[in-house]
């Protein structure tokens, strides 16, 4: 069994994820954005070892938890990260465009592209490069268990901003079009912000698609 335990973490409230293996025990943290303390005292609790962190974009409300979530961890952990996102990470993630510092941690070493797979245990997970809300952004599909973690690239009934530097309003449709509503009606999307929805609800409800 996959599980997945969400927190709404930092100064926006945005949705950072534990994902693990029940089995192995091997886990992942997508998106910490705050607060690494907490996501690590419940991992050690549930007996799962973090083994990376995957980054949907470089925002600084969604990667601002990675230095302290390696500390407080006592061990390095590669970061991943898309290439095109690596401008926006050398700038904090804009956080100091909002009057904010960041501990970003470690440089991301590994570089993620459209159509790799990534792991956690048993469980595999699609890159699909989904840019419009940043240059670099991409979404974590896992076919099996039917979820994807979408970032900021759509929400229930919504769709993330296109107002910020590296955004493009026409991308970002394309990229929900091309990436997202080609899934499964059934597959769950849990975004960076806000509640879970689904591919079917999100094709029938959201004004920004329709």
């Amino acid at each position: 069994m996959l599980n997945i335990i969400t927190y709404t973490l930092g100064p926006v409230l945005t949705n950072s994820y534990l994902i693990a293996d029940n089995e192995s025990k091997d886990a992942v943290v997508i998106d910490p954005a705050d607060e690494g303390h907490l996501i690590v005292a419940d991992a050690e609790k549930k007996g799962f070892r973090i083994n990376a962190v995957w980054l949907t974009h470089a925002h600084f409300d969604h990667m601002g938890g990675v230095g302290e979530l390696i500390t407080e961890l006592g061990y390095d952990l590669p970061v991943a990260l898309h290439s095109d996102d690596m401008p926006l990470w050398r700038a904090q993630g804009g956080a100091p465009f909002f009057g904010m510092q960041i501990n970003p941690g470690p440089m991301p070493s590994i570089a993620l592209n459209e159509g790799e797979i990534l792991s956690v245990g048993s469980y595999q997970f699609e890159i699909r490069h989904a840019p419009g809300h940043t240059p670099g952004h991409v979404i974590f599909y896992c076919p099996s268990e039917a979820v994807l973690f979408c970032g900021d690239v759509i929400f229930q009934f919504s769709i993330g901003r296109t107002d910020l530097p590296g955004g493009d309003y026409n991308t970002l449709i394309q990229s929900i079009q091309l990436k997202i509503l080609t899934l499964p009606d059934n597959t769950r999307l849990l975004p960076g912000h806000g509640p879970e929805t689904s591919v079917g609800v999100e094709r029938v409800n959201n004004p920004f698609i329709n």
